[in-house]
């Protein structure tokens, strides 16, 4: 779960996120303008922030030029104001998104999820950087240059196969779904559909096991799938 800070001046509205997030399990700060949102911004170093536009003291895209190089964090902006000069500013501003009121509780709650999910997925290349090698036994991952070997010798996986392997690698014990797998490995905005996991899945456990004789990758029935093999510390 994640902080999040929401920084807008309808009251009813930020009620309603607020206990909708919470019960999500998220942990969430409240600003009614933009001045406060500042603040809480630099205060707590939010994992996402929705930021409305149009408040007192100061406007969404203020605040956003005022915080953007001091947060790292997605800014979706939440807004009334629906022409296209509008978005394109608060895109430019460093915004990762924009929505447009009203909205759909429910379409808001999947972005904000998407964006955090996104995120961490940054974060893990970025450990993934500091630590080049992941080892299992004669299985090794080579995270820079993006290739799985057994021992000597390389396996031979595409793009999306090798995606798949070291995403779940990368989260051992973790259960994901397809739906889970596609975008984090195809991206948040692929168009296609999450069934093409199942078939890399298969190619890539077929390539692996036809060299190691092992299936690091566990089907979790009904749910989705989860990396099996112990990793080698030593």
């Amino acid at each position: 779960m994640g902080t999040i800070l929401i920084i807008d001046d309808e009251h009813d509205l930020l009620a309603i996120l607020e206990k909708k997030l919470r019960t999500n399990g998220h942990e969430v700060f409240v600003a009614d303008n933009g001045r406060q949102g500042v603040q809480l911004a630099r205060q707590h170093q939010p994992d996402l922030i929705l930021l409305d536009i149009m408040m007192p003291e100061m406007n969404g895209f203020e605040v956003c030029q005022a915080i953007r190089d001091e947060v790292i964090c997605p800014i979706l902006f939440l807004s009334a104001r629906q022409a296209e000069t509008d978005k394109i500013r608060g895109l430019s501003l460093g915004g990762d998104d924009y929505i447009t009121k009203p909205f759909g509780i429910r379409e808001l709650m999947a972005k904000i999820e998407a964006n955090l999910r996104r995120e961490r997925r940054a974060q893990d290349v970025n450990a993934a950087q500091k630590r080049p090698r992941l080892y299992f036994g004669a299985l090794n991952i080579d995270l820079r240059q993006r290739s799985v070997r057994i021992g000597e010798q390389e396996v031979a996986l595409t793009k999306h196969e090798y995606g798949v392997v070291e995403f779940l690698a990368l989260h051992p014990r973790q259960i994901f779904s397809r739906e889970q797998i596609y975008e984090a490995v195809w991206g948040y905005d692929a168009e296609g559909s999450a069934d093409v996991v199942m078939e890399h899945v298969r190619k890539a456990r077929a390539k692996i096991k036809a060299l190691s004789g092992a299936d690091p990758i566990a089907t979790v029935w009904g749910i989705g799938y989860r990396w099996a093999a112990e990793e080698d510390m030593s």
